[in-house]
């Protein structure tokens, strides 16, 4: 259970704070899900936020995030994954997600590896430690920007200039599939891995992890490229 004693941060943007960070519990991968203590001196944690996971959520309500895990292995092997072969930011990105979701409407930044460290000092930043039964496995920190005006469920082109800048993750797929650890370390140059999908079949195009349209490998260039052939109802769902 969250540790609830409020000192910089107002009430209610405490109780989006602590919300944040039980969803990011429940989304950890992990047998065991940690218990987030509230850590009331975040500027002594400044040593380890001088390497974290750092990224801006900008929405409904604007956050600044950051995650620092003390054995970034442990947690990929939880998520089914070896370390070298997933980005970090990848296999926190659903968690980081659940968290700022918490939050509403909304669309998280690319999560890079950088100093956070002066998250820490910064006015209605709250700290909270990630305790298992073996001890601490990490700290997340957020901080809430200022509230802005209610906004519609739909995000408008209007609204949309407020997030023009942020940067996200465009990606196409061809396929997919699932392997063993085993199969996967056994692979070799000249080794063949099938897809789940049918040759000519349209590629899927996905913003942040979420499919938007559909499209047809092309070469540009002497570079592969994609052509959009259908774009899905109520892209803007996907924010």
């Amino acid at each position: 259970m969250t540790t609830i004693t409020p000192t910089h941060s107002s009430t209610i943007d405490y109780a989006a704070q602590v919300a944040a960070a039980e969803a990011l519990a429940d989304s950890l991968p992990g047998s065991e899900r940690p218990t987030m203590v509230h850590q009331p001196s975040p500027e002594d944690l400044a040593g380890p936020f001088s390497v974290a996971l750092a990224a801006e959520f900008v929405g409904a309500r604007a956050a600044d995030v950051a995650l620092v895990l003390n054995d970034r292995s442990v947690l990929a092997e939880a998520a089914g994954v070896t370390e070298v072969l997933a980005a970090p930011g990848d296999i926190v990105r659903p968690a980081l997600e659940a968290a700022t979701a918490t939050l509403g409407t909304g669309v998280l930044g690319a999560i890079t590896e950088s100093d956070a460290s002066a998250l820490l000092i910064a006015s209605g930043t709250t700290v909270f430690e990630l305790v298992t039964e073996a001890g601490s496995i990490g700290w997340f920190a957020i901080r809430l920007h200022a509230s802005v005006a209610p906004r519609p469920a739909t995000l408008t082109p209007g609204n949309l200039s407020r997030i023009s800048n942020v940067e996200m993750s465009l990606t196409v797929e061809i396929g997919r599939t699932r392997m063993a650890v085993r199969d996967l370390l056994a692979l070799e140059p000249g080794a063949v891995v099938e897809l789940d999908r049918s040759a000519g079949t349209p590629a899927d195009i996905l913003l942040n992890g979420k499919l938007i349209a559909h499209g047809d490998i092309v070469v540009v260039d002497q570079d592969y490229a994609v052509r959009i052939t259908r774009i899905l109802e109520n892209p803007e769902s996907t924010f």
